[in-house]
Formats: structure tokens, C-alpha cells, sequence
């Protein structure tokens, strides 16, 4: 358990990393991303974010965020500290996961300003979390769809289970027609995008991971169940530069993210779960 700080704490941290500024508020966020996250509000009307975690996440997220430095969705980095169980970036006003506008449009912003930046990963072995890697992609999808099972329960038949888990079988087969594995930012869904006046304006909480850009895509596209059809797939998967998959497995892998994300609804956003139900026959039915 990491124990929240004292403002006269924080204040010393900013005061060794050269920020010249004084706290004057603290405020703890809630959500589902791990560790503590604290909003500050300092006595100039400035605004950070000081999230607190394990060293290696930390430094995982540190490294995701310095490597996509160019893309203007991300948040920039203050500093971190010295023993690498925290770091500070400056709070971007908006709304998360409501407000958001067409899907059409802010999944396009997505790809152009975060997807197209994406870089190939070093060690193509990994596939996953890079803090709890799986030794192929086939491996951590089935892993993913094993635990949507058991979240979703008796909401879709069993045969729903065993029609996604073949499909996953076989798509995932061989991992070296995969293509190449990048660094993702692993978890680009509503919940961690930020939007003003319905446009999206940044991307936050990473969970660094290696894999296919598609799957950052779909995650995205599958993050909400509103305007989930072949027209918005279509339309901002043509803007990808790299990691395109032909159309008929893109409808595949849909079917696949969205029985996920079926099982995450239950547990995080079960208001979401009419409409995921509805998206769930329509993709189904693609896919017979």
C-alpha cells in the first residue's frame, strides 16, 4: 500500500526537481489504473498530476511516454523521481469516456496523432505486458477470452465462448504471421481519453505492452458501444500507416476485442452493456 504524501512532502519533490511552484491542494483520483494518482493545484492556478507506483512501472510508462514524445495526445513528463516510484506531468483539463463526439472522428485523431508514431519493439519474443509478458500473442489472447468467460458468465451461451475461442485459435495460430509487435500504450480505451467540446485532446494511463498496432486500434474501437459499424471501422482503419490487417480478419479480430470487452462492462461499466449486447449480434452475424 503506497501512503499518500503531506502537501510539505510534495512541495520538497517539486522544490529538487526544480519546479517552482507551490502546492496548495491535493486532491486523490479514483479509477481503475493501479497506485496512487493525485491531482495538485498549486498557488499560481497550475494544475499536475503525481501518480505513485511500483519502480518498474513507473519506468515502463516512463519510457512509453519519452519514446512518443512527438504525439501531441500524450501527457509530457515533469519529472520522475529519483528512485523511480513516481512522476509528475502536467493535468490536462476535459472530460473522460463522456462528451466525446462521433467515434469516426476521434478514433481517426487517434491513429493520425498516436498509432501512425508507433515503433517496432526490440525484443520480438515478447508479446503482451512488458511486466508480465506471455511467450506468444496467441497465448495472451486466450488468456484475455479465459477471463471474459468467467466475468460474462451465463450473459452469451457457451457457444459464444467456443465460436470466439476458434476464431482466436485460428487467427492467432502462427505467431510470426502476427507481423511486427510495437510498443503500445496497451490500454487506449474511453476511460483514458481526454476531450474538450467533443474532441479528443489527450490520451493517459498507459500500460505498456508489445503486440500489434490492431490491437491498440481495435481496443479503441471496441472501448464504447456507440458506432460500432463496418462504416467507422472501415473509414479510420484506412488511416493506419502501419500494421494493416485485410478486412475480412479485421472483422474477426472485432468479434474477438468485443467479447473482451463484454466481459470488462460487467465488470467496470455494466450501464454499457445494452448496447455492447446489440453490437455483440450484429458483429456475430459478420462473422458466421
Amino acid at each position: 500500500m503506497i501512503l499518500e504524501p503531506t502537501i510539505y512532502e510534495i512541495n520538497k519533490l517539486f522544490q529538487l526537481h526544480q519546479i517552482d511552484d507551490e502546492i496548495i491542494e491535493i486532491q486523490r483520483m479514483s479509477g481503475t489504473t493501479s497506485g496512487l494518482v493525485l491531482k495538485l493545484e498549486s498557488n499560481q492556478n497550475n494544475k499536475y498530476i503525481l501518480k505513485f507506483d511500483h519502480p518498474k512501472q513507473i519506468q515502463l510508462v516512463e519510457q512509453l511516454l519519452n519514446t512518443y514524445k512527438s504525439s501531441a495526445l500524450l501527457p509530457k513528463i515533469l519529472f520522475t523521481g529519483q528512485d523511480k516510484t513516481c512522476f509528475a506531468y502536467t493535468f490536462i483539463d476535459g472530460t473522460t469516456h463522456f462528451n466525446r463526439g462521433a467515434k469516426k472522428e476521434w478514433l481517426t485523431r487517434l491513429v493520425k496523432d498516436l498509432f501512425n508514431k508507433y515503433i517496432k519493439y526490440e525484443d520480438m519474443s515478447l508479446s503482451g505486458s512488458i511486466e508480465y509478458p506471455r511467450s506468444t500473442w496467441k497465448e495472451f489472447n486466450e488468456i484475455g477470452i479465459e477471463e471474459a468467460k468467467i466475468n460474462i458468465g451465463n450473459l452469451l451461451s457457451i457457444e459464444d465462448y467456443y465460436f470466439v475461442k476458434s476464431k482466436a485459435s485460428k487467427l492467432f495460430e502462427n505467431d510470426l504471421e502476427q507481423g511486427e509487435k510495437y510498443l503500445l500504450h496497451g490500454d487506449t480505451g474511453v476511460h483514458n481519453f481526454v476531450y474538450n467540446e467533443s474532441t479528443l485532446i489527450a490520451v493517459i494511463d498507459p500500460s505498456p505492452m508489445v503486440g500489434p498496432i490492431i490491437y491498440d486500434f481495435l481496443y479503441a474501437f471496441c472501448s464504447s458501444p456507440d458506432d460500432m459499424n463496418i462504416d467507422t471501422l472501415f473509414t479510420t482503419s484506412d488511416f493506419l500507416e502501419q500494421g494493416c490487417i485485410e478486412k475480412p480478419r479485421l472483422i474477426e479480430e472485432v468479434l474477438i476485442q468485443l467479447y473482451c470487452r463484454i466481459g470488462l462492462s460487467i465488470k467496470h461499466h455494466p450501464h454499457d452493456l445494452p448496447g455492447y449486447i446489440k453490437a455483440w449480434n450484429d458483429w456475430k452475424s459478420l462473422c458466421m
